[in-house]
């Protein structure tokens, strides 16, 4: 008889309350250079606080360095300066995360994060490896395009890059900053494709004119491959959301190889994204709609033995989300998972916290298509069960699982 699902639950999966209890899944990780460490909502503490913690036994353990996370580059820039102690002025972390300011400003600037990235200067205040955290998401248009022209202003006043940074730049204003705008309103012969595509090869000409200890040179070359992505990725909102879910993540990973390509190769690096990011895309029904994600295609540029991907998820509890884009948070509820769906099979095996390792003993008991819950940051619990599950073969999209029985909402700043 086939074990089913339920039963496979109950043979594999281990309690945890401590980050020691997590010690089998960061042995499974091995030697892996890119630990990916997701999350099934943008507004649970415990996602949060757990990754956190299993991110400082990484950096301790394990030798990571980087930490790169679904948020703004400029923003995060600000954390990074703040945790490497480029800046002279001194900052608290709750002031330093008041960067995030575009919405939802809850996903980075909250306690919990204040709390990391405390831990963070600490670490490289006394200890010579310098770890550093980056933001990889494309959607900083502006903000990016602002930083180029203020760096270039100090650094290079007179050259070809400030140039073009402030052509680019007056090419967008025309569309008052919304991207809705540009999207509806451009042609190839408006569009600020030509543009960004140039001041990017410019700036990655001349990098040694903006070499120095402070990462200006990885600075401006992030903030240019933005505004050329971003551009990419506005102006096909008008095609389809699955090109432009696309041109997303391959931007992140594109940010993310670069960020290596800097530090070195070897450099191993904690990736911090939803789940539907990092757990890979063809083990889901998005394979379907010709999605890709950051997960499959580190996996697909990598050796296996070097990417580890680990979900996390949670039956119920309460949850910081909008009730649509851009309005206010709110604390909402999260309700009982819906039967028969991975999250309900895992509470209805123990209404406990726990964690699953996937491997080739038990692959095949999970390479099953079951319901996975997914949260963003817009939310209606009450029209849950009509989008917020996504159909996974789990074995294939994570590694490992770690399961938060009851969760809580976490504290934005």
């Amino acid at each position: 008889m086939k074990t089913s699902l339920e039963e496979a639950v109950k043979m594999h999966a281990q309690p945890f309350n401590s980050i020691e209890d997590l010690t089998p899944l960061l042995e499974a990780a091995g030697d892996a250079k890119f630990v990916l460490l997701g999350e099934a909502t943008h507004g649970t503490s415990e996602f949060y606080t757990w990754r956190a913690a299993l991110t400082k036994k990484l950096i301790l353990e394990k030798g990571f360095s980087l930490i790169a996370v679904e948020g703004d580059w400029p923003a995060a820039q600000q954390v990074n300066r703040y945790i490497k102690s480029f800046s002279k002025q001194e900052q608290q972390p709750r002031e330093v995360l008041q960067a995030f300011k575009r919405w939802p400003t809850w996903m980075w600037a909250n306690e919990e994060i204040a709390d990391f990235i405390y831990w963070l200067k600490m670490h490289n205040d006394t200890d010579r490896q310098n770890v550093g955290f980056y933001g990889i998401d494309v959607y900083s248009l502006w903000e990016s395009m602002e930083e180029i022209v203020h760096r270039l202003t100090d650094i290079a006043p007179s050259g070809e890059a400030i140039n073009l940074a402030k052509q680019v730049l007056a090419c967008f204003e025309s569309f008052n900053r919304i991207p809705e705008n540009y999207a509806a309103a451009v042609d190839f012969s408006k569009s600020c494709e030509k543009a960004v595509s140039q001041l990017l090869a410019s700036i990655r000409s001349n990098e040694e004119l903006y070499r120095d200890s402070h990462e200006t040179d990885l600075d401006l070359k992030i903030n240019a491959l933005v505004a050329k992505n971003a551009e990419e990725y506005y102006r096909s909102l008008v095609q389809s959301d699955e090109i432009s879910w696309n041109i997303r993540d391959e931007h992140m990973v594109e940010a993310i190889n670069e960020i290596r390509d800097y530090h070195g190769r070897e450099s191993k690096i904690i990736v911090w994204e939803h789940n539907t990011h990092i757990g890979a895309a063809d083990a889901t029904e998005m394979k379907n709609e010709g999605m890709t994600n950051v997960g499959q295609i580190i996996r697909e540029q990598n050796r296996p033995e070097d990417v580890y991907a680990v979900g996390f998820g949670t039956h119920s509890g309460t949850v910081i989300a909008a009730p649509s884009w851009e309005e206010p948070y709110e604390r909402m509820v999260i309700p009982p998972a819906q039967p028969y769906t991975w999250e309900d099979l895992l509470h209805r095996t123990g209404a406990s916290d726990k964690f699953l390792l996937f491997h080739s003993q038990n692959f095949a008991l999970f390479d099953r298509w079951v319901g996975h819950r997914a949260i963003g940051v817009v939310y209606n619990p009450e029209f849950e069960s009509y989008g917020n599950y996504v159909h996974s073969k789990m074995s294939q999209r994570y590694d490992a699982f770690v399961f938060i029985d009851h969760s809580h909402a976490l504290s934005p700043l």
